[in-house]
């Protein structure tokens, strides 16, 4: 049976599918909660004062807390702080080059060179979502603001502020649950594992459940890794788990689904870590995960030649877009620039459902504006409490599907052009709606006209660090005298590097005009891998409960 997984088809660009909506994020309500709990205080102060022309510095600042959800509190906290200094540099330079031409053909240029930079740092960093896209519709819109030289420290310091408390909105959780995003990782992992173990009691299994599983497993032990280096009861509890979702990806035939959802049922809340059995089993994985943490380098950072194509697609889509946008009249194109830089994704096809969810979700959203801007130009009090529901509305819906969030996005970043003063509604719409389908038509055009043409030699690196992988494990495992702790790194080596080549190989695959894809030696490859996987469970021996099915899921 062959265990080829779906692509994403080079020439097939679909419509439909890219507006299905999915099941909403486990956490969806975290950075809900979080963006309208930092909105709130500066910008309710700032009605307090009568000075909400000045909401849009701070709302900058705010809008940090949307970011980093995932990660644990010890890396939470690095990566909020460089959020925050990106957003301020991004932000500082837009209004410098506002303070100094009112040229908008130069303000243009300037914001596509800076969404380009912002878009090859989040891709680079990893940062995760909303990634570039807040930075960029921030910075993209203070350039058209007008400003002095003058006014830059004092607005900058507004933003400095409001990020310093989105800062602590962010890092607030810790308190009552401190171990949170490793918790959830964890579960997520065993759940991954559970549904593996389910498709392949009748056979090989579904290889896309396998292949988002063991992303799952991998994902969890970065997360385990990002907490830091000091043990806890906690942490290794939890990475007996992920030792256990592992060893069940491995050997799934040996594997108790029931009792895999148990456990990461048991991760809940702030109670006990479920101990799998006897907490003296699967020490030797433990002294593999401890020797793995101490030799490996940090996680791998997007070389440049990886960068650099998605940050020429969004310089030549933004500017595009821009001077299109000036071309027919509209005086301030910041939101076509802001529509390219958001279009740009792993490859083509990819791009192409952004496009359509973008498009969509807009011009949805600007009905929404019609009927949101009434009740939001009875006062500024009301026009807060509009972009706070909006705020929050566009973090329940967005995990759903981009347009879905895309509806409420829309109206909000309208408002807030009105923190200044209201606009006649009209003008607003019709600017949007341009904007949009301009800003849509060049970001893509950009992506085919800048092609990855690196992305086919990732998939032959991919495949060499499979290769190289799996026969390090081989020859462990030939080794009677190799340590265990050896054998269960290689082996959680071997699967992060399968991740990697499944993720390579999609990629690839939704680029065009490229040589195609080898996927008979990725399925080769896969299956080798798999295999070799499956004989380091067998030769360390399935762990006690994960084929006798007689021990307690509970704390």
């Amino acid at each position: 049976m062959s265990s080829a997984l779906p692509t994403p088809s080079a020439r097939r660009l679909p419509l439909a599918g890219a507006l299905r909506l999915g099941r909403p994020s486990d956490i969806w309500f975290k950075p809900a909660l979080s963006v309208v709990a930092a909105v709130a205080p500066p910008s309710l102060l700032l009605v307090a004062l009568g000075r909400l022309d000045l909401a849009t510095y701070t709302m900058a600042g705010s809008l940090c807390a949307l970011y980093a959800h995932n990660r644990p509190y010890a890396a939470r906290a690095r990566a909020l702080a460089w959020v925050v200094l990106g957003m301020l540099g991004g932000l500082g330079t837009a209004l410098v080059a506002a303070s100094l031409t009112r040229d908008a053909v130069a303000l243009v240029a300037v914001g596509a060179v800076l969404a380009a930079v912002q878009k090859a740092l989040c891709d680079a960093t990893r940062i995760g979502p909303p990634a570039h896209v807040i930075l960029i519709f921030v910075s993209s819109a203070s350039l058209f603001v007008p400003q002095t030289l003058g006014q830059v420290p004092g607005h900058l310091a507004l933003t400095a502020a409001a990020g310093a408390w989105a800062w602590l909105v962010g890092m607030a959780p810790a308190l009552c649950r401190p171990h949170g995003p490793e918790r959830r990782a964890t579960a997520h992992a065993l759940r991954s594992a559970a549904a593996y173990a389910e498709t392949a009691e009748a056979g090989e299994g579904d290889p896309r459940a396998r292949a988002d599983a063991y992303g799952a497993v991998q994902a969890a032990w970065q997360s385990l890794s990002a907490a830091g280096s000091r043990p806890s009861g906690t942490r290794r509890g939890l990475e007996r788990l992920v030792v256990r979702a592992e060893v069940a990806l491995a050997a799934p035939a040996d594997a108790d689904p029931a009792r895999l959802r148990g456990w990461a049922r048991g991760l809940r809340g702030t109670g006990p870590v479920p101990r799998p059995g006897d907490p003296r089993t699967g020490a030797d994985e433990l002294l593999g995960v401890a020797a793995e943490r101490a030799a490996a380098p940090r996680s791998p950072r997007s070389g440049l030649g990886a960068l650099t194509p998605i940050a020429v697609r969004t310089a030549l889509g933004c500017a595009l877009a821009g001077y299109a946008s000036l071309a027919l009249g509209v005086g301030r194109p910041y939101w076509a620039l802001v529509t390219a830089a958001a279009l740009h994704q792993a490859n083509i096809t990819l791009t192409w459902s952004r496009t359509v969810q973008r498009v969509v979700g807009n011009l949805v959203g600007v009905l929404v504006f019609a009927a949101v801007a009434p009740v939001a130009h009875l006062g500024p009090l009301a026009l807060v409490l509009c972009c706070l529901v909006l705020n929050f509305g566009a973090e329940a819906f967005i995990s759903r599907n981009y347009w879905l969030g895309s509806v409420c996005v829309t109206p909000l970043a309208l408002l807030v052009t009105e923190f200044p003063g209201h606009r006649p509604a009209g003008e607003l719409v019709t600017d949007r709606v341009v904007d949009t389908l301009v800003g849509a038509l060049a970001g893509f055009a950009a992506a085919l006209l800048v092609t990855n043409r690196r992305a086919g030699d990732r998939v032959e690196e991919a495949l060499t660090a499979v290769d190289r992988a799996r026969e390090g494990a081989a020859r462990l495992l030939a080794d009677p005298q190799a340590a265990p702790a050896a054998l269960a790194a290689a082996r959680r080596h071997l699967a992060g590097v399968l991740v990697g080549l499944r993720a390579a190989a999609d990629a690839a695959s939704g680029e065009w005009w490229q040589r195609a894809v080898p996927q008979e030696r990725v399925v080769l490859a896969e299956q080798s891998g798999h295999r070799t996987l499956a004989a380091t469970v067998r030769r360390q021996g399935p762990l006690p409960g994960t084929s006798t099915h007689t021990e307690d899921a509970r704390p």
